[in-house]
């Protein structure tokens, strides 16, 4: 081990304490996408107190930050962390539990802005140590379309200085505390919205033949449109088609006029998701048309998929290797989960890994989106200290 990594170690255990009652006020004072008002003035004043100057007002709640090495110049690394919350009551019970009504932490955002913290904190006094820049972004709205990423890079953010490699992390509630997970190449969904009204003409359930079902053509609409996916692409290239909502509003002797359908189409291939969607919007307003109603067919784009870019991701699992040891550091499965560090990953090279949380001697164990949501807070040192090590790595290429 490095007498730099040891340093790293050391900052992280020492200042571990910090960073947990970071998160927990984070966790007790969780704020909805692009409403992170408070949260990110909590950022800025952290940064100012380490000793850097932030810029604050980026893409209305973001935070970005500078640290330079020694020829800061020379290469530059950007480290991101989300820090918005999601409209869920939460169901724990635990000193540091959401004041706010219907508001909770309940993706691990919180873990990831008191992380970056800690890092801040840590690279700031190594600054002397390393070569080069590192860039620290704090980002709204991760969980809201178009997503804060999208709307950081539109005001600049991976310009002046221009970062060669964006390195973020996500907890892992699947994951051992502990462990850390990597993926190279496509990792997770992009995710479109879909929002389908079939217009008809209702009546009485007695009489079909004076009617046009838009029920029973809404039904062959959702059924024909899953042969996109087992006809049209390729079968090597991961999709999905889902469809979690279908309002009829008759009754059972009665047949509305307009039926409306909302589902989600996630795929991992820029090209098959233009394609796909041109496919759906045809064939659901032909289906349609050939039945005699309509069918108003709306796309909402969402996040693209995501993509960790090998070589960085290569170097990054080996950075962690050093620091974690090779039995901590696992493979990642595909996600069909979308998630928009994918913005970044598609025009810088980047990398995004997973921080195991979970903890079944503590009963932590519940998914994220879910009022149970917690983690095991000795993530929390790893997740400084690690990250801290990677960024120094990644400079050092």
């Amino acid at each position: 081990m490095s007498e730099l990594q040891n340093k790293i170690k050391m900052l992280a255990k020492e200042q571990a304490s910090h960073v947990i009652s970071n998160r927990q006020h984070l966790h007790k004072n969780p704020e909805l996408s692009f409403e992170e008002f408070k949260t990110a003035q909590f950022v800025a004043d952290e940064l100012r107190h380490i000793g850097l100057t932030p810029q604050e007002g980026v893409a209305g709640t973001g935070v970005v930050a500078i640290i330079e090495g020694k020829n800061p110049s020379s290469r530059i690394v950007g480290l991101r962390a989300d820090m918005d919350a999601l409209p869920i009551i939460e169901a724990n019970d635990v000193s540091y539990k959401s004041l706010v009504p219907g508001v909770m932490h309940a993706c691990g955002h919180d873990v990831h802005t008191s992380s970056l913290l800690g890092s801040a904190n840590i690279l700031y006094q190594l600054r002397e140590e390393f070569e080069g820049t590192i860039k620290l972004v704090f980002q709204p709205a991760e969980e809201k379309a178009p997503g804060g990423a999208s709307l950081m890079i539109k005001e600049g953010v991976l310009e002046n200085p221009k970062p060669v490699s964006m390195v973020g992390q996500h907890v892992a509630p699947n994951i051992p505390v502990g462990k850390i997970g990597f993926r190279e190449g496509m990792y997770m969904a992009s995710t479109d919205e879909l929002y389908l009204t079939v217009v008809g003409k209702g009546g009485h359930a007695a009489a079909p033949h004076q009617l046009v079902d838009p029920v029973l053509i809404a039904s062959h609409i959702i059924v024909a449109m899953q042969q996109i996916i087992s006809r049209n692409r390729n079968p090597s290239n991961p999709s999905v088609l889902s469809f979690g909502r279908f309002i009829a509003d008759g009754v059972t002797n009665v047949i509305p006029n307009e039926v409306t359908i909302q589902g989600t189409w996630r795929c991992m291939d820029e090209s098959w998701r233009e394609d796909g969607l041109k496919r759906m919007k045809k064939l659901a307003e032909g289906i349609a048309e050939s039945m005699g109603a309509t069918c108003i067919f709306d796309i909402v784009k969402g996040y693209p998929f995501l993509k960790n870019h090998p070589e960085l991701t290569r170097r990054t699992r080996s950075a962690a290797t050093l620091y974690m040891g090779a039995e901590n550091v696992i493979d990642l499965d595909l996600w069909m989960a979308g998630e928009d560090f994918a913005f970044y990953s598609q025009v810088v090279d980047s990398c995004f890994y997973r921080l195991g949380t979970r903890n079944e001697e503590k009963g932590i164990v519940s998914g994220v989106h879910t009022p149970t949501f917690d983690i095991d807070e000795s993530a929390l040192e790893i997740s400084t200290g690690l990250m801290s090590w990677l960024a120094i790595s990644e400079l050092a290429v």
